[in-house]
């Protein structure tokens, strides 16, 4: 059921409208390098066909799972023949193209520069870090988009229909069957006419029955792809919608996720960054929960570790939000990279043995708990050849109010011990 022509393509329309490039490509049978990225079964594979054909190329097709460097050499080889002896391009289509490593991928760089081959390469994974430059810089990409619902449908139904390579008149089944398949596919085309393919392998009397089609839809699971683009689109946007005081979205992302099979202890080791960065002081409660939650999955896991784990994600969705710890450990990481290795003050060093108290270790030190309100008013803790430097200022949200009024309380004291010295 592969489409042989633009009228059996379904899905992508911002890419083959009648005004868009790629679709003046293919029609007018000019092919250009290119990279398809997107979903798998989205039609990578069959636009590069369509490509050659319209082309009148010679096609190649190889897997960047499976061949390597001589298989791009033979590739090669074979292209030059058909120009030499049948004055015909070739088209060499590489699909999981961000599988070859650096020289794999410059390997057939020359070949395209000199015209012996149109690449064309298909990825699942983001171009922008799993190509290199030289090849990005010589072929366009193109973005596809998983299939809607209703492109998942036509497809199905034309695979019922069609004689000379479907299911004309062999199968049949409700609307009710249809719209359950397209759901299932989650956008993938492929996974659809699998679908369709293994309910009628199942079915007997030519009615594919709507509790077959159930039985093997359940099986399917949402895209989600482990540490591929989807895992960390997802993992962002889980992320983001806590950051955005979101329970909502937050839980929804959650579920999508372990839908997808994600592993629950993934997602708990993600909300405790979460609690740091985007929770911190203004409630320290909530590093506590994700913590819970976490050993909740590890000793009882599924289902009711999960649950912990969606309590955790609605309390730090609820919680006041702030990033001044994180932003404050991140200025402090710069000046102690930058600022090299500073002598620690000889009144903050500690003096175990006799040697050390004759050189002045410990000398002038002020015992915080011997002061007023165990705080040593003007003390200075930093390196002595280093100012002093603010890096934490707690927020007005949460118990960071409460540490703003004590550490402003505590800046006023200095000041005044400063300025009696001075004075």
């Amino acid at each position: 059921m592969r489409p042989a022509t633009l009228s059996e393509f379904y899905g992508q329309r911002h890419l083959l409208a009648d005004d868009k490039p790629l679709h003046r490509a293919i029609t007018q049978g000019r092919a250009h390098s290119m990279v398809f990225w997107g979903p798998p079964g989205t039609g990578k594979t069959t636009l590069a066909r369509m490509i050659a054909a319209t082309t009148d190329s010679h096609f190649i097709g190889l897997s960047a799972v499976m061949a390597g460097v001589k298989d791009v050499r033979t590739a090669v080889a074979e292209a030059e023949q058909h120009r030499q002896m049948h004055n015909r391009s070739t088209v060499l289509f590489l699909d999981e193209v961000h599988r070859f490593n650096k020289a794999q991928q410059d390997a057939f760089l020359p070949f395209v520069e000199n015209g012996t081959l149109t690449f064309i390469g298909a990825t699942t994974e983001n171009p922008s870090f799993e190509l290199n430059n030289a090849l990005l810089s010589r072929a366009r990409v193109y973005v596809l988009k998983m299939l809607e619902v209703d492109d998942l449908v036509d497809i199905v139904q034309r695979a019922l229909r069609d004689e000379e390579r479907g299911l004309a008149g062999r199968y049949s089944m409700s609307d009710e069957s249809l719209q359950l398949i397209a759901t299932a596919a989650d956008g993938d085309a492929r996974r659809s006419l699998n679908i369709l393919e293994l309910a009628a392998d199942l079915s007997e009397d030519g009615a594919i029955s709507d509790d077959v089609v159930k039985e093997v839809a359940s099986g399917s699971r949402r895209r989600f792809d482990k540490k591929g683009e989807y895992f960390y689109d997802q993992i962002s946007a889980l992320h983001k919608s806590i950051r955005g005081t979101d329970p909502d979205a937050a839980l929804y992302w959650l579920m999508r996720m372990l839908d997808g099979g994600c592993d629950p202890l993934y997602i708990a080791r993600r909300l405790i960054r979460v609690a740091s960065e985007d929770i911190g002081n203004a409630d320290p409660r909530s590093l506590q929960m994700t913590l819970n939650a976490w050993e909740a999955q590890e000793r009882l896991g599924s289902p009711e570790g999960e649950l912990a784990i969606a309590h955790a994600v609605v309390y730090l969705a609820c919680a006041p939000k702030s990033n001044a710890v994180y932003t404050a450990s991140k200025a402090a990481m710069a000046d102690a990279r930058e600022k090299g290795s500073l002598e620690v003050p000889l009144h903050l060093r500690n003096a175990p043995t006799r040697l050390m108290k004759d050189l002045g270790y410990g000398e002038e030190y002020r015992y915080a708990h011997d002061e007023c309100d165990a705080h040593a008013a003007g003390e200075n803790y930093f390196p002595d050849d280093m100012s002093p430097v603010k890096y934490y200022h707690p927020v007005p949200r949460g118990l960071e109010i409460r540490i703003r009024e004590k550490l402003e309380e505590i800046e006023q004291r200095n000041r005044e011990k400063q300025n009696r010295k001075k004075s």
